[in-house]
């Protein structure tokens, strides 16, 4: 249905007479005439009347009005769903339970005026063409992934670098340590069937088993969370790694261990990632927000891998 007929029709309806409708919508009275007689052949039906006092809506047009006035409506609605500045802020966090769905949620409560779109995208060639197409303003990613390095137009700057911890079992040979030093879990099982090939993730862990020696197992179907944590409390040959500000709960009786890795300490480097040109105005706040928030980077005994970006 062409909304400019639907529109023409209201503004007959509420002035009474199609040339108080002409002058409001800036067109001739013809025009409107041919507008109206155009949607009257699309319904098949007469809604109005010509009288000596202007034109007068018939049954059917007084049934039409409600309706077409939530057309216009529905409409409006659309095209503010996707104007730059009144559309919400899309941003990918990756999982909900990952550091940067945290770091949104402290945004939200920073700023709880500015409407939110969270979205969980896979990888982050995934992410970077949502950025570009402007499907999502901003990512969180680990940034860049060796061979791929960002698009010119794709901005990055490192926000957040989180500390990994070894998650164990009660049984677990380190579950009564404080910390651990990250050469003495060489030897150890380490489970993470979460890590898929050619993901940003599965490249920090690879650089971290070369450099450290390590063994991490991707084996088995990666069943969740959930799965992860009940395989982890019962074998005590197993354990994996969690970022410091992942959240997970688990019942009490796994008795799981969280233990953070030191000397050096690995640690996850979160980037927020947009497009260059994007002007929506609460992308700044949201950079401002991180700017003021973030953790500090590269500090001394901590290790990242080399193709990470420094900030």
């Amino acid at each position: 249905m062409d909304l400019d007929t639907v529109r023409t029709f209201v503004a007959a309806a509420d002035a009474g007479q199609f040339q108080e409708a002409a002058a409001e919508l800036a067109v001739t009275q013809q025009a409107v005439s041919k507008r109206i007689a155009a949607l009257e052949r699309n319904l098949g039906v007469r809604l109005f009347t010509r009288t000596p006092r202007g034109a007068e809506l018939t049954i059917d047009g007084q049934a039409f009005l409600p309706h077409a006035r939530e057309l216009l409506r529905v409409a409006e609605r659309s095209v503010a769903s996707v104007r730059t500045g009144r559309r919400p802020l899309r941003v990918d966090v990756i999982s909900s339970r990952s550091a940067a769905s945290g770091l949104m949620r402290g945004f939200h409560r920073a700023h709880p005026e500015i409407e939110l779109d969270v979205v969980w995208l896979f990888d982050i060639e995934t992410a970077v063409a949502a950025i570009r197409s402007g499907a999502i303003d901003a990512s969180f990613r680990a940034v860049a992934v060796p061979g791929r390095p960002l698009p010119e137009d794709i901005e990055s700057v490192r926000v957040l670098d989180e500390p990994l911890q070894l998650l164990t079992g009660p049984a677990h040979a380190l579950a009564g340590a404080r910390s651990v030093p990250l050469a003495q879990l060489a030897g150890h099982r380490i489970w993470m069937p979460g890590i898929v090939p050619g993901t940003e993730w599965a490249a920090y862990y690879d650089d971290l088993v070369a450099e450290f020696g390590l063994t991490i197992e991707a084996t088995g179907p990666n069943f969740g969370s959930d799965a992860l944590l009940d395989t982890v409390a019962d074998t005590p040959a197993l354990a994996t790694f969690m970022g410091g500000r992942t959240s997970l709960v688990w019942p009490a009786d796994h008795g799981l261990r969280r233990i953070p890795v030191t000397h050096p300490a690995p640690v996850y480097p979160h980037s927020l990632l947009w497009h260059r040109d994007n002007p929506h105005p609460a992308l700044a706040i949201l950079r401002a927000h991180l700017a003021a928030t973030a953790a500090g980077h590269d500090a001394a005994g901590t290790w990242v891998p080399g193709w990470v970006i420094p900030h």
